[in-house]
């Protein structure tokens, strides 16, 4: 197998202590259910998956839910391809533990808008009678305060095995390896879209770029390629900045920039996709 056979992904979950991340893997994994309580340090997980055209080769971080090894957590967070950020709808203060975690994402990553994030509440199974954390809580959120990254809002069950793989598959749509109608249907064979992240820049310090996705030299080109018709939009409107035109060629090209952010959507919030 040559190297442009396979595309690697590594997802990490995060998220505070007795929230259920282990058990969400397990579940994942293995189909079964263990409610006894066993803190983890660190457990790394490895799957292959038939794509068709490609092996996909996924790597399953399951992390601390305490503070006590920084040095583990931050290389954790460094080499993540995307997050999965869990909480309990039965507990308040792990939605804080949430919120801190995704701090840690932004201080440390320069792409941080560019990561594939799953905010998952879960023992959904127990929210009758002991719900602290609302799912519009965590919506609103993530609208007002994370606006434009890539994040969905999911609530699931370890215990009764509920959206617990569809956990996995959002993560991987937002990845842009399966593709998914509207980021909400996953029927069909699962297929390739694309193999790597364009690294951001970025002048903040103690900020690392992405890692990328895959060794396949041609990934960036076919990455840009299904880049969306905002980003096009924005390199154009920054060309016309940069060269110098007549007065009338501004005011032309002015109209035209106009239009095309109003054909864009206005404002952007939009991009910020909440379930």
């Amino acid at each position: 197998m040559i190297m442009s056979d396979f595309e690697r992904i590594r997802l990490v979950l995060l998220g505070g202590p007795y929230v259920g991340k282990s058990c969400i893997v397990r579940r994942f994994l293995t189909k079964t259910y263990n409610d006894k309580y066993r803190p983890t340090v660190e457990d790394l997980h490895n799957r292959e998956y038939d794509l068709g055209a490609v092996t996909l080769k996924v790597d399953i971080l399951d992390t601390s839910g305490d503070m006590q090894f920084p040095a583990m957590r931050r290389l954790s967070i460094a080499t993540a391809h995307s997050f999965l950020l869990v909480y309990s709808v039965t507990s308040a203060p792990s939605f804080t533990a949430v919120k801190q975690c995704f701090e840690e994402i932004r201080e440390q990553r320069a792409d941080f808008q560019e990561i594939p994030i799953v905010i998952a509440g879960n023992k959904s199974d127990l929210i009758e009678s002991n719900r602290e954390v609302r799912i519009e809580d965590v919506s609103e959120w993530v609208y007002c305060e994370l606006p434009k990254l890539k994040v969905k809002v999911m609530e699931c069950s370890a215990k009764d095995n509920y959206n617990v793989n569809e956990l996995f598959k959002t993560l991987l749509s937002l990845s842009k390896i399966i593709p998914t109608e509207n980021n909400e249907t996953y029927g069909g064979p699962l297929k390739r879209r694309s193999s790597a992240y364009v690294s951001a820049t970025s002048k903040g310090r103690n900020r690392v770029p992405s890692p990328s996705l895959s060794n396949d030299k041609t990934s960036s080109s076919s990455f840009m390629a299904s880049c969306s018709s905002n980003g096009s939009e924005a390199s154009s409107a920054s060309d016309i900045k940069s060269k110098p035109r007549s007065r009338s060629l501004i005011r032309r090209s002015s109209r035209k920039t106009k239009q095309q952010i109003a054909s864009a959507g206005g404002t952007g919030v939009e991009d910020c996709s909440i379930q």
